[in-house]
């Protein structure tokens, strides 16, 4: 038996099955990641104690150590040599050997002493007693360990027998250096308190720090020492330690906690556990950083293999499920399929029974009744209720012939989308229905819900605005809207709607994506609109003229004068010119001799279907300028021939005495000045000039080739006076025709002038 498994009945068939295998998995689930959030916080606890214990007992061998070099100090200041050292300016030879030889003594005793400093601001020496580096008695100038010069120019900076991180050089003739904490005592009794005498310990940072990043050298932990002021003391530290300054977030959350704890954060790239200790006597704080993928790595495990077989369980399941119910829900299948195909035609035929209906009553072809609404609003699910506030929203599609040569077999797409988008942005604030009236028309019939229409005309309009902006961002498409005043009849709602689309027509002069409120587009009949035939007049004398520029101004003027008034004055202005128009370009045609067979003219129909008065003129004027192209090529055509006529004229008569511009001009029936005017523009050379020249020409060569006579010559040539003749002809070429004969030279060009 064959079963149509569509995807919302394959959902319907496993819905069951699939419900408990989701419960089981998520259960799992669930509970898993309730047991490893437990684990994995039992296990940072553990961690935690264990490194708070380690920390702790570092600490408190610091402050041992701390004890045992203040009672060091002590015992330097009560031994009678040595404090011969600190007291006295210069103590002779025995009491500095006695001295030295004591120190040295308790520098041998203690392995984890660098070196002693005794310091007499008095004296003329730095007594040291070192197991490496300068020994014995060094001026300050001698002493390579200038640091430590510092401490004692500042030494109420510093804390007595707080140990002091410093790092200086064994030797001046060495570049090892040596790191050590300074712990310092120093006598500074006095009115003045300026600094009497002064005992410096330095104890290697090895023994301080042989718990501090040495106990987990096979471990990926770190642990370091931070003072008061977070700056770092000691120890291995991660890397990119740069994240634990004095300044990083991670410092200052541990300065911040007065007591031990810890804390996740992530440290040198890597998620850590840091735990810490709380500040001991010398306000230290003692820091280890763990990696938080060795804690949790076994925890890990456990979880991804939990989601393995969470993932197993719901593949088996959907896989059982898809097979078992297709032989479980077969009649379901049947029923379901039935009930849908049912579903699917009654919301179809709904569908277009309710469009008929609404596009009927919106343009009058149905009358409005109580009873025809209360009916069709029940059989059809019409939600709109035309006895409540409404209002009219007239959408059209701006360009809409080119829109329907590109997209004439989705056009019914593209209008259902915009009906659908309209009403999802509209239905926010107002119940709404849409109506396809056709062409490039949508109705939009909305009620009020709570605010009634008047009480944010604001809101109103920004809706609109956002409707026209989702259309063109997701259709590609502009629409110019008009909307109707608010009217709360059923009977008003057909003169509402002739309204709204007379008041859309006037995008001819908004433009396309205009907002066009019909209520300010309603002319009363007593605003008659007066024809200006002056203007008419002298449009077609312009054109006449072949003045374009001043016929493509008179023609917007007579247009945009038709703005004030109902659109249909646009439009019988606009038939008027056209038919006007045609017949002053077949005119000038003719009377031009152009073929008016193939002459251009403006399509009524053509013009109509243009949406602005911007696009109409562009047809208009490209018409203009067509007919002046056509006139300039025939008059540039007509002048080329008159040109040659002429140039004829003077070749064949050139011997005519009576041969002149009045002549010819008599010859061909023109003006002289209009003839003078086109040669000049044409050639650059007056006619006479051309006349002189020709005569001038053959002159030459006659008295060349001929024995004739100069007197003949010149009336051969059109010269009826010789002596003139001699004149012109010296006055050309610089000398007598007498002497160019004798001579036979040709006269030079340099001394040509022309009359």
């Amino acid at each position: 038996m064959n079963v149509n498994f569509s995807g919302d009945n394959r959902k319907l068939y496993i819905k069951l099955l699939l419900t408990t295998i989701l419960c089981t998995v998520l259960t799992l689930l669930v509970s898993s990641t309730i047991y490893f959030v437990n684990y994995r916080n039992i296990n940072l606890n553990q961690v935690y104690q264990t490194d708070l214990e380690n920390l702790t007992q570092t600490s408190r061998e610091v402050i041992s150590m701390t004890e045992s070099a203040q009672s060091l100090t002590f015992q330097l200041y009560r031994n009678g040599n040595i404090s011969k050292l600190m007291f006295y300016e210069n103590p002779d030879i025995y009491d500095t050997t006695a001295a030295m030889r004591e120190l040295n003594n308790y520098l041998n005793s203690m392995p984890y002493i660098a070196s002693i400093y005794v310091y007499n601001p008095k004296a003329n020496y730095v007594y040291i007693a070192s197991d490496s580096g300068q020994n014995g008695l060094m001026t300050k100038e001698e002493l390579v360990d200038k640091d430590i010069l510092n401490v004692l120019d500042h030494f109420q900076e510093f804390k007595p027998f707080v140990p002091i991180p410093r790092t200086y050089l064994k030797s001046a003739s060495s570049t090892q250096k040596s790191n050590v904490y300074t712990y310092l005592c120093y006598d500074a009794i006095g009115n003045n308190n300026a600094l009497n005498s002064a005992i410096i310990v330095n104890i290697t940072t090895d023994w301080i720090n042989k718990d501090i990043g040495k106990q987990h050298t096979n471990s990926t932990n770190s642990s370091f020492i931070i003072d008061n002021k977070g700056r770092t003391l000691s120890g291995d530290l991660p890397n990119h330690a740069e994240a634990l300054t004095a300044e990083s977030t991670i410092t200052k959350q541990i300065m911040s906690s007065k007591s031990s704890g810890y804390f996740i954060d992530t440290v040198g790239g890597k998620k850590s556990l840091i735990s810490f200790t709380a500040p001991d006597s010398l306000e230290w704080r003692y820091i280890r950083i763990t990696p938080y993928q060795t804690i949790t790595e076994k925890i890990n495990k456990i979880r991804t293999t939990t989601i393995y077989i969470g993932a197993s369980i719901l593949v088996a399941g959907l896989l059982v499920s898809w097979l078992l119910s297709r032989k479980l829900y077969v009649p379901i299948d049947r029923m379901v399929t039935k009930m849908k195909s049912l579903e699917s035609d009654k919301r179809n035929s709904l569908f277009t029974l309710k469009q008929d209906v609404l596009r009927k009553l919106i343009q009058g072809h149905e009358p409005i009744t109580v009873k025809m609404m209360r009916e069709k609003r029940s059989e059809l699910g019409i939600l709109f209720d035309f006895q409540s506030d409404y209002r009219l929203i007239l959408l059209r599609i701006d360009g809409f012939q080119p829109f329907v040569q590109n997209h004439q077999d989705d056009l019914h797409v593209y209008k259902y989308a915009i009906m659908n988008i309209s009403s999802e942005i509209a239905s926010q604030a107002y119940q709404v229905e849409t109506v396809d009236i056709g062409n490039d028309s949508t109705v939009l019939l909305i009620n009020a819900r709570s605010v009634p229409f008047d009480g944010d005309q604001s809101m109103f309009l920004a809706l609109l605005k956002q409707i026209q902006k989702a259309v063109a961002e997701l259709l590609k498409i502009s629409l110019s809207v008009t909307y109707s005043p608010p009217s709360s009849q059923p009977q008003d709602l057909v003169s509402l709607y002739r309204r709204v689309v007379d008041a859309s027509e006037h995008r001819v002069f908004l433009g396309p994506g205009s907002l066009i409120a019909s209520l300010d587009h309603q002319y009363p009949e007593t605003d008659d609109y007066l024809f200006t035939v002056e203007k008419e007049k002298k449009l077609i004398d312009a054109l006449m003229a072949g003045k374009i520029a001043e016929a493509k101004k008179l023609y917007s003027v007579i247009i945009e004068e038709t703005r004030p008034y109902p659109i249909s004055v646009f439009q019988a202005t606009l038939s008027r010119l056209t038919i006007t128009l045609n017949g002053v370009l077949h005119t000038i045609l003719k009377n031009n001799s152009l073929d008016t067979s193939m002459s251009i003219q403006l399509s009524r129909n053509a013009l109509a279907k243009l949406e602005t008065i911007e696009a109409i003129e562009v047809v208009v004027f490209e018409l203009f300028d067509e007919m002046k192209k056509r006139l300039d090529d025939k008059r540039s055509m007509k002048q080329d021939d008159l040109i040659r006529k002429i140039n004829d004229m003077i070749e064949q008569h050139c011997g005519n005495p009576n041969l002149c511009l009045n002549w010819i001009a008599d010859e061909m029936d023109m003006s002289p000045i209009y003839l003078s005017r086109v040669y000049k523009q044409n050639t650059m050379n007056a006619v006479v000039d051309v006349i002189n020249t020709m005569r001038m020409e053959r002159a030459k060569d006659l008295l060349k080739h001929s024995d004739l006579p100069i007197a003949d010559i010149a009336e051969r040539i059109g010269y009826t006076n010789s002596s003139y003749f001699y004149r012109m002809f010296k006055k050309n070429f610089g000398l007598t025709p007498t002497d160019y004969r004798k001579t036979g030279l040709e006269p030079g060009n340099g001394n040509q002038a022309s009359t």
